[in-house]
């Protein structure tokens, strides 16, 4: 698969694949705090606060997330759910 993608104009299944990839690429680390994406993030990410009315309900069914850059709409990496809310929210990205 080519990546980036475009997040904005791919599908769901584009998506998954995408985020599927940018996990086997970053072999299995979170883009964001480089840790395994099948366990929690660090605790540096985790004990910060997040206000989760700023996210839709189901924000957290899916543990991995596909990132993307909000001011291109091109996908960077795979990261942690708790992470995606942190960046998001902390950084804008």
């Amino acid at each position: 698969m080519e990546l980036p993608i475009n997040y904005s104009t791919s599908s769901w299944q584009e998506r998954r694949e995408a985020r599927e990839e940018y996990a086997r690429r970053q072999k299995g680390m979170c883009f964001y705090c480089r840790s395994q994406l099948d366990k929690e993030p660090p605790s540096a990410i985790t004990k910060k606060p997040v206000n989760w009315k700023l996210f839709p309900p189901q924000f957290l069914k899916y543990p991995v997330h596909l990132q993307h850059n909000h001011d291109t709409d091109m996908t960077e990496g795979a990261v942690h759910a708790y992470c995606n809310a942190v960046m998001w929210q902390y950084e804008g990205r």
